[in-house]
């Protein structure tokens, strides 16, 4: 067997058994959804058994949040952190907020019994959309829970990444600042999103094979 051979043999045979290594790069190589593009259609069914389209809310701001009821991100925005207040209040706002989980069957954080807890536990104001085969987050580039988006009247893509620079609740000593939030109220009053892609943090979407 040449070297070549063997040296693609022996990269095959740690992915194989490295999981963790193969979800990485799945997940890494999907070529993310294009800010200014129109936000990729989507199908998705919620732990209610409701089917819910993105293009069911043409001509309003949608928010979509990727969420891991079980990370510690996720408990420290929505309990205490930003998320706890902010879905209601842009909902009560006409905001439609989505929140996805993309996370694979076995993984942390899975399935639609523990997704429908999760509606009640952080006061959610839809039911959970499940992503299973993880096909919406990878079109949307997310890799994090939480990883936000954000969709304006036209349906395009007007932002992507964190929540804010301050990963639960540890601001710069610059200060924080809210970029959903920021977006959130640009986006509604008709205005153009100033800080548009910024990095996103919290666990890994935890995609399947």
């Amino acid at each position: 067997m040449s070297f070549a051979r063997i040296a693609l043999f022996a990269a095959g045979l740690s992915l194989a058994c490295n999981p963790a290594t193969t979800i990485a790069t799945q997940a890494v190589a999907a070529e993310p959804a294009a800010l200014g593009a129109p936000a990729p259609a989507f199908t998705l069914t919620d732990t209610d058994g409701q089917t819910v389209s993105l293009a069911d809310f043409k001509g309003k701001v949608v928010a979509l949040e990727w969420f891991n009821p079980d990370c510690p991100f996720i408990v420290s925005a929505h309990k205490g952190g930003p998320l706890e207040a902010m879905p209601k209040a842009w909902t009560e706002k006409g905001v439609v907020w989505l929140t996805i989980n993309s996370n694979a069957e076995g993984k942390q954080g899975h399935g639609k019994e523990r997704n429908a807890k999760a509606k009640g536990e952080y006061d959610l104001p839809r039911a959970v959309l499940l992503d299973e085969d993880g096909s919406v987050g990878r079109a949307y580039g997310a890799k994090t829970t939480p990883h936000m988006y954000l969709v304006d009247p036209a349906g395009n893509l007007v932002y992507r990444g964190g929540l804010d620079n301050a990963p639960r609740g540890s601001a710069p000593k610059t200060g924080a600042v809210p970029f959903f939030e920021n977006a959130l109220s640009a986006v509604t009053a008709g205005e153009a999103v100033k800080t548009a892609d910024t990095k996103a943090y919290g666990c890994s979407v935890k995609y399947g094979s």
